[in-house]
């Protein structure tokens, strides 16, 4: 359906459900994308961080990509991680991507391997070109190690490379000095700034970004989407009402504790295990070598979404 200019709203990062036996669950992956749809979010993202996207295989990633395109069926934008190390490796992505449907293309600076800025804004400028589809730069330094400076971002938008940001650096005074870069380009009218820093999203609208891409919105989307609302009409003590309330709910994503188990691997089992309880996907499974969260806390997920009047 093509990509808004700028792309604003809600865009939950799906959660990749996934059967017992480690499969793509592609009629959960529906359910999953009439969940969030029926919230009225503006848009999905497949593959990103939420998606484990890391832990898939390159078949498994086609699958899921191809059931969101199916069940979106044209209704609002899909944008696909393109998520890998090398350019090279991330350009095979994106063009079967281009080729599964995907509206837009989301892809971080490579990794592993260290990076200059200059190298990382051409690595950006190749995806632009090799794809032909609209580019998201996706900021996630914690995982990427590498920190998308605001004169690489400034200068991929206004030359046309990427038509926006998924910021999930947790830095909200970088974000705001690079809105006011774009501001003062002229550009805020047509490069989308997304958070992905769900606990603070109040403050990143009013700050100026155009959105929200909120792990937990896979859980509570309605919530998130009425936080937007509230923010775009200006009522901001409501949109701060409702981001008190996320942010206890988020509190689900740190059932699993972390003694035997990685922070990621709370956070994404605790989403799904919300997920099954809600009976939205059919199995909580996370994919390996993530540890499956256990029962004392699913139960703590459970009661979380009994405060927050969910279940």
């Amino acid at each position: 359906m093509g990509l808004p200019v700028p792309l604003s709203g809600v865009v939950p990062p799906l959660c990749t459900p996934l059967t017992p036996s480690g499969e793509v669950d592609t009629r959960s992956l529906g359910s999953l994308v009439e969940h969030v749809l029926a919230a009225g979010a503006h848009g999905v993202f497949v593959l990103g961080s939420s998606g484990e996207t890391a832990c898939l295989s390159d078949a498994q990633r086609r699958t899921a990509l191809r059931a969101a395109v199916d069940a979106v069926a044209g209704r609002v934008p899909v944008l696909a991680g393109v998520i890998d190390m090398t350019t090279a490796r991330v350009l095979d992505h994106a063009r079967a991507a281009a080729a599964l449907g995907a509206d837009a293309l989301v892809a971080t600076a490579p990794f592993y391997v260290t990076t200059h800025p200059v190298e990382v804004r051409d690595h950006f400028r190749r995806i632009r070109e090799g794809a032909g589809l609209p580019l998201l730069a996706y900021d996630i330094p914690q995982s990427v190690h590498t920190k998308l400076d605001a004169g690489s971002v400034l200068a991929l938008a206004e030359e046309g490379t990427a038509a926006g940001l998924k910021d999930s650096s947790g830095d909200l005074g970088a974000l705001r000095r690079l809105l006011v870069g774009l501001r003062r380009q002229g550009l805020d009218g047509t490069f989308a700034v997304l958070t992905g820093s769900e606990l603070a999203v109040d403050a990143a609208l009013l700050a100026g970004a155009h959105g929200v891409v909120p792990g937990l919105g896979n859980v509570d989307p309605a919530g998130y989407v009425r936080l937007y609302e509230h923010a775009r009409a200006g009522r901001w003590a409501e949109a701060a009402a409702e981001q008190d309330r996320l942010a206890a709910l988020f509190a689900l994503a740190e059932s699993g504790g972390h003694g035997d188990m990685s922070p990621t691997a709370s956070a994404l089992g605790g989403f799904k295990a919300a997920l099954h309880l809600l009976g939205v996907i059919d199995c909580p499974a996370t994919a390996a070598p993530q540890r499956p969260l256990p029962g004392a806390a699913v139960d703590a997920v459970r009661h979380h979404l009994a405060e927050a009047g969910l279940l």
